[in-house]
């Protein structure tokens, strides 16, 4: 017990004007659906460059009580009474995957909390430590790889090329007031241009970050409002692939709906695209719900396919995505035809440890991968309230306890040994087959 002391992390808490501090004698703690793990130096890691700690408001923090060895849920300082304080969480940088989320107790709060991620984090010896998973390292989002200045640059050269094209015009407004990472990129002239198209979804997601309605959740960005030309999309398009090494577009960010309902635009683009060029991965980041339009596409020449799913489930799947007008067999349909068109096919997995590691979801991962032939894992942390997430989930299906996320990953590794674990989107050079 003397060495797993000396290896518990300092909780971490806020106080009520949001200053963030450690808690002396208190241990970390993360969860895992419902699942208390103290956290521990050795399964964690240096908090990632770029990572954000945020405040849990209204909540109250869940530590360890190193001197009574017991987890206790605190709502004020144990050593200024009156002082109020809250869990803390980290919002860790592209490619770490959450092993546990913040630990907090949330009992008589409706409303979600704000949409982002809620790693667990803790204070060691010197710095704050993630507990999380590095799977990519490419610097793709490296915000010290994006001066502004530069940016700014990109947008000016643009503009004199481009003065109307309106999908440019909305590429400067994600990098220069969102602080979009892809619109960030494309003016930079490096690695993958977004390619936004659709005005519409016809999924409801839980956690849409560029369209909510309820629950007292604002939408992360503006949707785009319009849907561009073949000819402004393929402009984008030739600019990125004909100026960058191993370029990759893609349809499907952040700021539309679901690509696929753009079909009639994306699909003349790919072919204006590729009768000037071989060159450069034209990608698709999508929920995959439109079989016909997927073969269109794959025809006119989309080279990859990502298919965003929080469950491989159907009921859990259904219970996050909310659709509208398709089915979950719409979305196995969708993969299956990509790969018998031969394009690469990876699955935006959005993690809540807990549940993505549930026992049900491992075994039923495992199937899914090895029917429909994946090449590709990304792993993604959910952007929504875990907790809440976490009851959503058990009402349409408990998946039994979780095996960890780090053992869900090992699994995954020896049954699929050319699985391909990462973060971003790949060129083509880099797809294994």
């Amino acid at each position: 017990m003397a060495y797993i002391n000396k290896q518990i992390l300092t909780a971490v808490v806020a106080a009520e004007n949001g200053e963030i501090f450690e808690l002396e004698g208190y241990g970390a703690v993360g969860m895992s659906g419902k699942k208390l793990s103290i956290l521990i130096k050795e399964d964690t890691c240096d908090m990632p460059h770029g990572s954000e700690l945020m405040m849990l408001p209204h909540r109250r923090p869940i530590v360890f009580n190193v001197a009574t060895d017991q987890f206790e849920t605190m709502e004020f300082n144990p050593y200024t009474p009156e002082e109020r304080i809250y869990p803390v969480g980290v919002f860790n940088s592209p490619g770490y995957v959450n092993q546990h989320f913040c630990a907090y107790d949330d009992a008589g709060i409706e409303n979600p909390l704000p949409l982002f991620s809620y790693g667990a984090v803790g204070f060691g010896k010197n710095d704050f430590r993630s507990a999380a998973i590095l799977v990519d390292t490419e610097p793709r989002q490296d915000l010290r790889q994006m001066p502004r200045e530069g940016v700014v640059q990109g947008v000016s050269r643009i503009q004199k090329s481009y003065p109307d094209n309106r999908l440019m015009r909305h590429l400067e407004t994600c990098a220069l007031v969102y602080g979009c990472p892809a619109g960030k990129n494309f003016f930079l002239g490096r690695y993958e241009a977004p390619l936004p198209t659709s005005t519409v979804c016809n999924a409801s997601c839980l956690g849409c970050i560029s369209l909510q309605t309820e629950n007292n959740l604002c939408a992360c960005q503006d949707r785009i409002k319009f849907i561009p030309t073949p000819l402004e999309i393929a402009q984008v398009s030739l600019e990125h692939i004909l100026h960058v090494k191993k370029s990759v577009v893609s349809f499907g960010q952040g700021c539309e709906g679901e690509p696929l309902t753009s079909t009639k635009a994306i699909a003349p683009a790919i072919e204006i695209i590729r009768k000037q060029t071989d060159q450069g991965t034209i990608n698709l980041n999508t929920n995959a719900s439109l079989p016909d339009c997927v073969k269109i596409l794959c025809k006119a020449g989309l080279d990859s396919m990502r298919v965003s799913m929080n469950s491989v489930r159907k009921v859990c799947y259904q219970a996050y995505f909310r659709p509208k007008s398709y089915e979950f067999c719409d979305v196995l349909k969708s993969i299956d035809i990509a790969k018998e068109n031969g394009k690469f096919v990876a699955i935006n997995y959005l993690n809540c440890p807990g549940f993505t590691d549930s026992q049900k979801e491992v075994d039923a991962l495992v199937q899914f991968i090895g029917t429909h032939g994946i090449d590709m894992i990304q792993w993604r942390n959910l952007n929504f309230d875990p907790n809440h997430y976490t009851r959503i989930m058990a009402m349409a299906e408990d998946g039994g306890n979780p095996v960890g996320m780090a053992m869900l990953i090992k699994t995954l590794s020896l049954e699929f040994p050319r699985l391909i674990h990462g973060y971003f989107n790949p060129p083509k050079e880099n797809y294994v087959r």
